[in-house]
């Protein structure tokens, strides 16, 4: 019998830094982001889907730093392709 997929969990979080030239213009929105984590959980490769040009690299630099439990398939840690979105609330 197999155990079928067992999702990956965040288990560190790091806050996206917003830059103060989005924060000036009061740009907010989110970022999608597709991510791979390997086997161990930790985010391996990041590739913007969609976000505006002002935020892109700052969520990307944070989801870099988050980190995972290891995705299991049949009990065994595999690397995984998922998307996150960040979100930055503009403040005016």
């Amino acid at each position: 019998m197999s155990d079928g997929i067992k999702a990956p969990v965040r288990t560190v979080y790091v806050a996206p830094v917003y830059p103060n030239i989005a924060s000036t213009a009061g740009v907010g929105g989110m970022v999608v982001l597709e991510c791979t984590i390997d086997p161990s959980g930790h985010v391996v490769d990041v590739r913007v889907i969609t976000g505006h040009p002002l935020l892109n690299e700052a969520a990307t630099n944070a989801v870099r730093q988050w980190r995972y439990t290891p995705t299991r398939l049949n009990g065994v840690p595999v690397a995984v392709l998922m998307t996150v979105t960040v979100r930055f609330i503009a403040h005016r």
